[in-house]
């Protein structure tokens, strides 16, 4: 099953009130925020509700991991790599599997905080649609490259 990562590039200003509880079902609640979902329907509604204030695209294997290991976070902001009896690799491939799902490891915060892109974002800047040289919209596997410049 595919999972899909969905990083927030907008801030709150001048959103509606539609935008801002469909952000609030995302988990995402402030800019530079990551979350990874299942490929459904559902989500995939919602994301192109947002699809103005958002990136999203198929997220691969390596890219989950290395997300989870730095930017994993447990309530108490405590870091997902404290805990010695998880095992990020294999609990990757149980979700890429359909096994399992990201909600399912105990204690994880659903949502990544990450960086500002290093070396900046696409050409366009922030409010141009991917297609075009901008950021926004969807990115197929390009996604991944932008999670680990933000990482």
């Amino acid at each position: 099953m595919d999972n899909i990562a969905v990083i927030r590039i907008a801030g709150k200003q001048g959103l509606t009130k539609e935008i801002k509880d469909t952000f609030k079902l995302l988990r995402l609640y402030k800019k530079y925020t990551c979350i990874i979902i299942p490929n459904t329907p559902n989500y995939i509604g919602m994301i192109k509700k947002v699809k103005d204030f958002v990136t999203w695209g198929e997220v691969n294997k390596e890219t989950m991991e290395k997300l989870l290991e730095q930017r994993g976070k447990l309530a108490g902001n405590a870091k997902l790599t404290d805990q010695k009896d998880i095992n990020i690799s294999e609990f990757v491939n149980q979700v890429f599997e359909g096994k399992k799902k990201i909600k399912d490891l105990p204690g994880l915060k659903t949502f990544f905080r990450l960086h500002p892109p290093v070396g900046g974002f696409e050409t366009k800047g922030t409010k141009k649609p991917f297609s075009i040289g901008g950021v926004l919209g969807y990115r197929k596997d390009k996604i991944n490259e932008l999670i680990i410049k933000m990482i």
